[in-house]
């Protein structure tokens, strides 16, 4: 698979907004993609070492709507997680720095 289609978008919350500083990043990333194939994506997409990926697949929740139709009920969609540790040595992602 290659690296563009493995790490799909950075994960932006309060909780990864306060790893920035200790060189900690979160990606969605493909269902299918394992650890060892994160690792390699994200040293070869930002040119950074990774000591640990650690990855989770985050269920969708349920959403209701009420609209003169009725009510309408749906579904997010799950995606998985990986939360990227980089090395002591390693420099920091530029994306990320304008953010912290």
């Amino acid at each position: 698979m290659e690296n563009e289609k493995i790490i799909i978008k950075p994960l932006l919350t309060e909780k990864s907004y306060s790893g920035i500083a200790n060189k900690v990043y979160t990606f969605i990333v493909a269902k299918n993609a394992g650890k060892v194939e994160i690792k390699n994506a994200v040293e070869k997409l930002f040119n950074v070492k990774v000591a640990r990926v650690n990855t989770s697949i985050v269920k969708g929740h349920k959403k209701t709507q009420n609209t003169k139709a009725g009510r309408t009920v749906g579904k997010t969609s799950d995606y998985k997680k990986a939360v990227v540790t980089l090395t002591a040595d390693s420099k920091t992602i530029a994306f990320f720095d304008s953010l912290s």
